[in-house]
């Protein structure tokens, strides 16, 4: 089985009782798989954190229905105990011409749940209301019979008085309470421009793990709770394989992956797919490290918070100097949205500071207030070590920053995948460089991590 935590809108504490769910199962010593709803990365590095597991992301739109059911079996298969946070409200998603609803809430939690035929936990937040939610709650249990609402989460109670005035409201539609969380009782995660501060950056991680994981134990009805999450055939001793398929037989390609504070924005299935099909993936930082690993034929620079530790990358000018050296002698680079903004001459961050960069790309990058999120269709306009012209994929932007110049010769044309809209032109490629803004899931295309890979394998010069 498994449970979706849902929210009646973004903000209302799903990722507070994820947590503390996922806190006080990890805790009996059990395998615990989670799950995220839609693109997000921050809160599956929090997941991950307290589970051991890596948390998988499940995103009709980045992938595909099929992608989910295989993905979802795959990875409970030696499970004990399954959940999957939601994203923004239960039913917010977008249009899509062959989505058998016309609520235009394809890629939400609710269209999940129904891809996964899971139950939902909906969470309330009740600071600014009393028996009127049981209207809310009617409302949502009933929109849809195919998603089916177990229960709900009360957050932000105020007392024991507005306890009772809940509990009565929520009586009357015969809608259990399965859980109680009174107002202040939950350590606030501290949070930044782009979400919450990553779970690494945060060194009291682990106290707040041992607090929330202490409130579940009464906090939540575990006796109608464990039923839902708990898989009762799951093996007691792993053979799991985080993809079943036969590795590729040919020779390991090293490929090294940026991966520190201001490079972590990762799909885990993107990792495990560069693994699966022959690449050797070497981790390292360019915030700490003195040098670039060594005899490495590619290069994979993810999403995450450059603009935080922007003086640090720079001051790094030895890191800096072998990596525009390499990749002006044509090594394969993917740098996705916060590696694009490594790639360029100078970032300018949110307090008007210039840094030098790689200045590999030829503009600068400035941090800004507008944030620019959603998911684009995304044409090549060119062959480049990922794509080849003319491919067609989905993918996601979320950035508060942008750069001064554009491509002369631009790798994507852009536009929005829930209506016609006017194309943009972004992304750059430059040399065996592919640097763009946007993220990219390949669950459901392995053809992008193979050409990769091919392009990679090919390179033979040596400069270190």
């Amino acid at each position: 089985m498994g449970l979706v935590i849902a929210g009646d809108r973004s903000g209302v504490g799903k990722t507070t009782v994820t947590l503390a769910i996922l806190a006080y199962l990890s805790a009996r010593d059990k395998r615990v798989q989670s799950f995220k709803v839609g693109p997000d990365y921050i809160d599956p590095m929090f997941h991950t954190a307290v589970t051991g597991l890596s948390c998988r992301n499940l995103d009709p739109v980045l992938t595909s229905p099929d992608y989910l059911q295989d993905c979802f079996k795959r990875h409970t298969q030696a499970a004990e105990w399954t959940v999957v946070e939601g994203v923004m409200g239960l039913f917010d998603g977008i249009y899509h011409p062959y989505h058998p609803t016309s609520r235009n809430d394809y890629g939400s939690t609710a269209d999940v749940a129904r891809i996964l035929n899971l139950p939902v936990l909906l969470v309330l937040d009740c600071s600014r209301l009393s028996t009127s939610i049981a209207a809310i709650a009617y409302g949502y249990a009933n929109l849809d019979p195919q998603v089916n609402i177990v229960g709900v989460i009360l957050n932000k109670v105020a007392s024991d008085r507005h306890l009772q005035l809940l509990t009565t409201a929520l009586n009357s539609i015969e809608m259990p309470i399965l859980g109680v969380l009174m107002r202040d009782a939950v350590t606030a995660i501290p949070d930044r421009h782009l979400g919450l501060v990553p779970s690494e950056e945060i060194s009291e991680i682990d106290r707040i793990f041992a607090k929330l994981a202490d409130i579940a134990k009464t906090a939540f009805d575990w006796n109608q709770l464990l039923p839902l999450i708990a898989h009762p055939n799951a093996p007691t001793t792993s053979s799991y394989l985080e993809f079943p398929q036969k590795q590729e037989q040919l020779s390991k390609v090293r490929i090294a992956v940026a991966r520190d504070k201001a490079f972590n924005f990762y799909y885990q299935d993107n990792l495990d797919l560069l693994t699966r099909l022959g690449a050797e993936l070497v981790f390292w930082s360019p915030l700490a490290d003195r040098n670039i690993p060594d005899n490495v034929r590619g290069l994979y620079f993810g999403g995450g918070f450059p603009e935080m530790f922007a003086q640090q990358l720079s001051k790094n000018k030895r890191v800096r100097q072998q990596l525009k050296q390499i990749i002006e002698a044509d090594l394969p680079t993917y740098a996705e949205c916060g590696g694009l903004m490594y790639l360029c001459e100078q970032l300018i961050d949110l307090q008007g500071q210039t840094w030098s960069m790689l200045g590999v790309i030829p503009s600068i990058v400035t941090m800004q207030a507008k944030l620019t999120l959603g998911y684009r269709k995304a044409i090549a306009l060119q062959d480049s070590s990922l794509f080849a012209a003319k491919q067609t994929i989905i993918g996601h932007e979320f950035h508060r920053s942008k750069l001064l110049s554009d491509p002369q010769s631009p790798q994507w044309q852009l536009q929005g995948v829930h209506q016609s809209s006017l194309a943009t032109l972004e992304g750059w490629n430059i040399r065996q460089v592919h640097a763009s803004y946007l993220h990219l899931h390949w669950g459901a295309d392995d053809s992008i991590p193979r050409r990769f890979i091919e392009h990679c394998r090919n390179y033979k010069t040596s400069l270190y």
